[in-house]
């Protein structure tokens, strides 16, 4: 809702994927999520996708620990393979800063600007 897109966001893929769910110190609530998905479901490599903070949780590191935590569990769960991301693309340098590159032109998914990018563990 908070990007304006009402659209459905069931993929079928939830059920072969992991969830990082990060919940408050101070009530228990949802305040960050990520959705790891596993090599070939989505993507040829592992992702890392639905990235979301809570909007009264953001500007405390929440999405820089969320992205941390999410690239930890994917090397966990599927050793030191590449990550793939479709990002917004007012994200780009975010996502650069954890050292992932952009492969490929930007696309438009549900009227918002993304790119892929791929993060390389070597």
């Amino acid at each position: 809702m908070e990007q304006n897109c009402p659209f459905l966001d069931l993929d079928g893929k939830d059920k072969d994927c992991y969830h990082l769910m990060g919940i408050a110190d101070t009530q228990p609530s949802l305040v960050a999520y990520t959705r790891i998905v596993p090599p070939g479901l989505a993507y040829e490599y592992a992702a890392i996708g639905r990235v979301v903070t809570a909007p009264h949780a953001r500007r405390y590191g929440k999405g820089r620990e969320l992205m941390l935590q999410s690239i930890e569990a994917v090397v966990s769960l599927y050793g030191e393979a590449p990550i793939q991301i479709g990002a917004q693309l007012y994200l780009k340098k975010f996502y650069e800063s954890f050292g992932f590159g952009q492969v490929g032109d930007m696309y438009l998914e549900d009227g918002i600007e993304h790119i892929e990018m791929v993060k390389t563990n070597r």
